[in-house]
């Protein structure tokens, strides 16, 4: 299963940026290779400056070695060893009319005095944050999230939805980061789920990513923005950089076990505000979106 995967998320890194570089027009990814001194490392590509992504990631990695301290309290064993690999991907658009988005998809195994696996899963999602609502991009975003769920089981768009809502939550801003999508962890091999089956679910969500995002790039990419709209997208962006650093298990883990720093901040915007005690005015297009975000709705 983890060559299986492993595989998989090469392609798809392959197929997600290549897609990227003809959506942008201008600017391409640049390739870093990377190697983790205890076991495994990574292939992290990121563009900069183009002539629509302002900043963006679309990383694989592959580590392996002794469990971390900080992940034997966390699975509550005292050793062991351990194999992980994922795609993660963050994309920060110039316009502010065209939503940051959010995505990745992991596989984790951990293993016996004798090698053998003691225990695997997946995890990973999707997730939407825009700085101007329209709904018919909420929509199409979610109606594309529930489509994949809906060809492995009827309950999952609904669990994982709401999933989404509850983990992509600022709580010490009492909103949320975004519209959420997809955010599930921790699916392993059940009486009703193989890991097969696991596997055929999680890759249906990663295929449609593509689907879910470009479409809404394409139709918002050349709308004429202002000053204060790029303004609002950047105090936006600020509430980014709260939830990534202050909440999100994924970057506060690699932080606290030695993770490659470049790679784990890269999912930071490059030009971010920090207004005091700012509050768009009332009935507002910014207003609006922050309604939303105090109260997730259904969007399919």
């Amino acid at each position: 299963m983890r060559e299986q995967f492993y595989t998989y998320i090469q392609k798809l890194q392959d197929t997600i940026t290549s897609t990227l570089e003809k959506v942008d027009e201008k600017a391409s990814f640049k390739e870093d290779l990377w190697e983790r001194k205890e076991g495994g490392g990574g292939r992290t590509r990121v563009i900069e400056n183009g002539g629509i992504f302002e900043k963006g990631g679309v990383n694989i990695s592959a580590v392996h070695g002794e469990l971390p301290e900080v992940l034997q309290k966390q699975l509550n064993v005292s050793q062991g060893s351990f194999f992980a690999c994922g795609l993660s991907l963050v994309l920060h658009p110039k316009n502010p009319f065209v939503p940051t988005v959010h995505a990745n998809w992991r596989y984790f195994e951990m293993y016996d005095e004798e090698g053998n696996v003691a225990t695997q899963w997946f995890g990973g999602g999707q997730d939407l944050t825009p700085y101007y609502l329209f709904e018919e991009d909420a929509i199409h975003f979610h109606t594309i999230c529930k489509n994949a769920c809906d060809r492995h089981h009827s309950s999952f768009y609904e669990t994982f939805k709401k999933n989404c809502d509850d983990y992509f939550w600022n709580t010490h801003r009492n909103e949320a980061r975004g519209i959420g999508g997809l955010f599930f962890d921790y699916l392993k091999e059940t009486d009703q789920f193989s890991i097969q089956n696991r596997f055929d679910f999680v890759t249906e969500v990663g295929n449609s990513f593509l689907t879910s995002y470009v479409p809404i790039v394409e139709k918002r990419k050349n709308t004429k923005y202002n000053d204060a709209h790029k303004d609002w997208q950047e105090v936006r962006r600020g509430r980014y950089v709260e939830f990534n650093l202050v909440h999100d298990r994924g970057t506060l883990f690699g932080l606290k076990t030695n993770g490659r720093i470049e790679s784990i901040l890269m999912s930071l915007p490059p030009v971010v505000q920090w207004k005091y005690d700012f509050h768009p005015e009332k009935n507002s297009e910014e207003a609006e979106l922050l309604e939303v975000l105090k109260n997730p709705k259904s969007w399919c």
